[in-house]
């Protein structure tokens, strides 16, 4: 983060619906692996606190999904957990901002939101007799509803689904062990001749533990 906008080789300008309306991007390999290294401004990080007020909180506008955009989200979803390899007083000062606001609540109404609509497909699909649809739907809203109880719980990074497993054991929620999860992320049980067991067993939880996530 700094206050004015950097440039230098190599840079890529990805677009941003702030101002500066773009963000530098530099990426490079070393030490068998590849960076990304982004460079935002201070001020831009201004303008997504107050996309997070709670005087601007709107519950439905949330569950639309219609708030943060993914970059943006992800920017605010890494300061949670990042490693400030200086500035580290801007650092915790940035991550107050950000637990007092409702970057958590919009976070969660947007998977929830996403994860009813799954099962509703999920559940229409299954009366139609479209079992295959009825299963992927069904896996949607098992994604969708874990995000919204790890959200809950301040395990951000819902875009970045490879890394579910792993924010489920740092989250350790008490609403689901992880052993539990993780036969149903695998599939394990789930015969070919009777989809709809599997299905009804996966929704039924959804929606059960769609009861407990507090928004």
């Amino acid at each position: 983060m700094s206050t004015e906008p950097w440039t230098g080789p190599d840079c890529v300008e990805t677009s941003v619906l702030l101002e500066p309306s773009v963000v530098y991007w530099h990426t490079f390999h070393s030490d068998n692996r590849d960076w990304d290294l982004a460079y935002w401004v201070d001020t831009q990080f201004d303008q997504l606190l107050a996309k997070l007020s709670w005087s601007s909180y709107d519950q439905v506008r949330a569950n639309s999904g219609d708030v943060l955009p993914p970059r943006e989200e992800v920017l605010l979803g890494r300061l949670a957990t990042c490693r400030p390899l200086f500035g580290e007083d801007w650092v915790l000062r940035r991550r107050a901002e950000l637990d007092a606001s409702a970057f958590r609540s919009i976070l969660v109404a947007r998977s929830l939101g996403e994860a009813d609509r799954a099962i509703e497909d999920s559940l229409g699909q299954l009366e139609a007799g479209d079992l295959n649809s009825a299963v992927l739907s069904a896996r949607q809203a098992l994604g969708y509803t874990v995000d919204a109880l790890l959200e809950e719980q301040g395990q951000f990074g819902s875009h970045l689904v490879k890394w579910r497993s792993r924010r489920f054991r740092a989250a350790k929620p008490t609403a689901l062990s992880f052993e539990k999860y993780w036969e149903l992320e695998t599939m394990q049980g789930f015969d070919a001749t009777d989809p709809s067991r599997w299905i009804n067993a996966v929704l039924t939880l959804c929606q059960d533990l769609s009861l407990k996530i507090e928004v």
